[in-house]
């Protein structure tokens, strides 16, 4: 029984440092078994969307795998080493979500449409620093495209690899 508890804390302190652990109990319509991550405000026009920002390699790789629903205004940003072609798919992804690929200005470079659980990807249209994913159709709703500035993503953390 000891060992089992030793190994039960050894992995509670792995997820805690590799930044993994939820750090509160998941509130009505948050998801459930995933990292809360930091949420930063973001400006789009006259649009603010609460974003959750996905800075590590970890977090990137696991995006919005597994959610199944998600705010009006919520989103999650992408935060990129590197600004290149970036290439998104929707591997155990259950929302239809529509993603901005954003230029090192927060200049929207172009936005595509994704399917749920499909791996076809979907790339920027140049190098891209940031990719937010919204709900499906937000930013066709909203009447925002390619050449729209995005706000307030000096509150990004850096990304790490």
């Amino acid at each position: 029984m000891r060992i089992v508890k030793l190994a039960a804390a050894a992995l509670l302190a792995a997820a805690a440092v590799s930044g993994w652990a939820q750090s509160a109990p998941a509130a009505k319509g948050e998801p459930q078994g995933q990292p809360i991550l930091k949420r930063i405000p973001l400006t789009i026009g006259i649009h603010v969307v609460q974003a959750e920002v996905a800075s590590t390699f970890g977090q990137r790789a696991q995006g919005l795998m597994f959610r199944r629903t998600m705010g009006p205004n919520q989103g999650m940003l992408f935060v990129f080493p590197i600004a290149e072609q970036q290439c998104m798919w929707m591997r155990n992804t259950y929302l239809p979500l529509s993603v901005a690929f954003m230029d090192a200005g927060g200049v929207i470079l172009n936005i595509a449409d994704m399917q749920p659980l499909n791996e076809t990807t979907h790339c920027s249209n140049g190098p891209a620093r940031y990719a937010l994913e919204m709900n499906q159709g937000w930013f066709a709703a909203k009447g925002l495209k390619a050449g729209v500035k995005i706000g307030g993503l000096e509150a990004a953390p850096p990304p790490q690899n």
